[in-house]
């Protein structure tokens, strides 16, 4: 017999203690073999915003502060920068490690299924999935805030930003229109991470994507920890 689904729906009502009431979820921490080639990635390609670098030649490494969404532009004043990029919420922390650019192949497990540094060289069923990106869906030029009811006149831009990251060459590991879960897509960074691409709108499909896959039939949900 299947067991029962666990319900997190009393949280919604949980009060936010007060002594967290300030607190910000400010980054996500990911190692990254080349930070030139990582840093083009994230900011050419996915258009995040540099917020912050610093240096550590004594311990050997260096991290870079990326973010979306910033509430003005990035002082130029160093110590400004660092309460600017700490008072950002959802920030990724690009982390060097000194003479890692050197290795061939992969440096770090994706935690998807993946035997980087496995000492058997087995996959394992890591804990790690993805980073995820919204992007705008847009009805009679007008992006946001559209009645859910209201899906006739609707963009889905997931496609269109998969059209554009197959142009760049970005490696795709799921189309919108692949697997069992259609209006949504995977890529991966230069070091094999996963980011996935949502709409901020509904989901929608279009009859065809960016690798011609059909919005109809396709393949089953799988799980990528499990590959």
């Amino acid at each position: 017999m299947a067991s029962a689904l666990y319900d997190p729906t009393p949280f919604y009502a949980t009060a936010q203690p007060q002594e967290t009431k300030d607190f910000c979820m400010q980054q996500t921490m990911v190692r990254v073999k080349d930070p030139e080639t990582s840093l083009k990635f994230y900011i050419e390609t996915l258009g995040f915003k540099l917020l912050m670098y610093h240096d550590f030649p004594q311990w050997g490494f260096s991290v870079y502060f990326v973010a979306h969404g910033l509430k003005g532009p990035v002082p130029a004043d160093e110590d400004k920068r660092w309460d600017f990029c700490m008072r950002t919420p959802g920030c990724i922390e690009l982390t060097w490690n000194h003479g890692s650019e050197k290795s061939d192949g992969a440096v770090y497990n994706t935690g998807n299924g993946d035997a980087t540094g496995t000492q058997d060289g087995q996959a394992v069923k890591g804990g790690f999935g993805h980073l995820g990106i919204t992007v705008p869906d847009v009805r009679g030029g007008v992006q946001n805030n559209m009645p859910r009811d209201s899906l006739i006149d609707f963009v889905p831009q997931v496609y269109e930003a998969c059209e554009r990251f197959k142009k760049l060459g970005c490696t795709m590991t799921k189309t919108p229109n692949g697997g069992g879960m259609k209006g949504l897509a995977f890529i991966a960074d230069p070091d094999g991470y996963l980011i996935e691409i949502l709409p901020q709108g509904p989901m929608i499909t279009k009859p065809l994507d960016c690798d011609g896959v059909a919005a109809e039939g396709g393949e089953a949900y799988k799980d990528n920890s499990k590959a």
